[in-house]
């Protein structure tokens, strides 16, 4: 069987509005973000939105060069120390099509803004989707990773010095 892939059309829903204005790695647990729905979407679409503890974000790498998407493997951070892992087996932004999922903590709504904690994207980043967090879709059995991945992220979600 042969599959007939589609080319498809993403209109982004949101934008991410902070002060996080250059791409960088660490230091995103308390940026606060304020993501602001499109002129095409209803206030009504984030009804109940924050009766929510988390919310999950999908965004778009709006920044990344085409010509740095990675399809193979890498050093993840382009770090040698770690090992040569294929790009779906990291969360890095130079992925084949550029999209970024996080978990963050839902603060508040105010009409057609969403307050959002420890949303890794920059300030004008385009937001695809808008997901609850329920208990239901959360990992059923114990959550693993190799040691790389828990030293690339020991400063991941800290407040910046």
């Amino acid at each position: 069987m042969v599959a007939v892939l589609e080319m498809i059309t993403l209109t982004p829903i949101a934008t991410v509005r902070n002060n996080r204005k250059e791409i960088e790695d660490d230091h995103w647990g308390e940026v606060v973000s304020i993501i602001e729905l499109a002129s095409n979407l209803p206030d009504e679409s984030l009804d109940e939105i924050e009766s929510f503890s988390h919310a999950e974000i999908v965004y778009y790498f709006h920044k990344v060069d085409e010509a740095k998407i990675e399809t193979g493997s890498r050093h993840p951070r382009n770090n040698p120390a770690y090992p040569n892992v294929g790009i779906l087996s990291q969360r890095g932004k130079n992925r084949p099509n550029r999209l970024g999922a996080t978990i963050v903590n839902v603060l508040k709504r105010e009409g057609r803004q969403l307050h959002v904690q420890g949303l890794d994207a920059i300030d004008g980043t385009p937001i695809l989707d808008i997901k609850p967090v329920m208990k239901e879709f959360l990992p059923r059995g114990e959550v693993r990773q190799p040691e790389w991945a828990t030293e690339l992220m020991k400063n991941y979600w800290h407040a910046g010095s």
